[in-house]
């Protein structure tokens, strides 16, 4: 297999577009340059990069945005530093995170949305379960 060099702007740029782990830097570069989908894709271990946040199994990218409605205000929050990050206060789980806005019980899962890096479109957090 034949290696490029690319800066780290670059390098930042393809690692955004990537949806999941699944989906490999040379996927990325086939989908900007218009190519079909490659054969089989790069096996690459899964393991969170760092600043990842991994929750019950869910990875969520660096970077990865989350909102929430709670009575007519929004929160936001931002994956960082291996954490759910809110208002400053980092959190561990979603339903801490949630919990201290409602200060009641409630599930995270439900309670946020997220919006991974390099994508468009809000999701719940348990459609990332599987």
């Amino acid at each position: 297999m034949r290696t490029i060099e690319v800066d780290f702007d670059v390098y930042k740029a393809l690692m955004l577009r990537r949806p999941s782990e699944d989906v490999t830097e040379n996927d990325v570069l086939r989908e900007l340059l218009g190519l079909s989908p490659g054969g089989k894709s790069a096996t690459r271990a899964n393991l969170p990069a760092p600043g990842d946040w991994v929750t019950k199994g869910v990875r969520f990218p660096a970077g990865t945005e989350f909102r929430a409605n709670y009575k007519g205000q929004t929160y936001l929050g931002r994956a960082e530093s291996g954490a759910l990050v809110v208002n400053g206060e980092r959190f561990d789980t979603p339903s801490a995170a949630a919990m201290s806005i409602t200060k009641n019980p409630v599930n995270g899962w439900t309670f946020w949305e997220c919006r991974v890096p390099g994508r468009a479109s809000w999701q719940l957090l348990k459609a990332m379960r599987k």
